[in-house]
């Protein structure tokens, strides 16, 4: 094909705006770490796989992961890891999987974990979500009010673990 039928200039040629980052702290589980760093290893052989196409007319997947290696790094750049066996094993704090029963005697378990981790599937919630919060601080056998938008539900804390939990999904 003539160059002159090729475009040089145009919306496929200019990077693609960066991802939101949270203006909140970056805690980072010792597993969100590594998921992060994974992350970025793999979206760097990503954009290597790319640029060796043999046809490169489309650019926007290499401007995708060129945007996706940027947003990682600076996630990895203000990571702030935080070691479990340093938390306060008597009460709930960031890294804890905590076990709670609520007022009809069923049991859950949530995981308080950084951003990146979070999975609302698996019961993964970030320190800003709002039951992370009424989490936060309180004690084995403590009773805490989760402030929900159907209502306010009660739920004790049955236990307070940080055992590293399995590698994010």
């Amino acid at each position: 094909m003539s160059r002159a039928f090729v475009k040089e200039d145009g919306p496929d040629n200019t990077p693609l705006p960066d991802l939101p980052i949270s203006s909140h702290p970056n805690f980072v589980t010792p597993s969100g770490l590594a998921a992060l760093r994974a992350r970025l290893a793999e979206a760097q052989a990503r954009l290597m796989a790319l640029r060796a196409r043999p046809e490169r007319l489309d650019k926007l997947p290499e401007a995708a992961a060129e945007r996706d290696i940027r947003y990682l790094e600076a996630r990895l750049k203000s990571a702030i890891p935080v070691d479990p066996d340093r938390q306060p094993q008597d009460e709930v704090a960031f890294g804890a999987t905590v076990t709670v029963a609520d007022a009809d005697g069923r049991k859950r378990q949530f995981r308080i974990v950084g951003e990146d981790e979070a999975d609302g599937a698996r019961g993964w919630i970030t320190p800003q979500a709002p039951l992370a919060r009424a989490l936060i601080g309180a004690g084995l056998g403590d009773v805490i009010d989760w402030k929900r938008p159907g209502g306010t539900m009660e739920m004790e804390i049955l236990a307070i673990d940080y055992t590293p939990g399995p590698e994010a999904p």
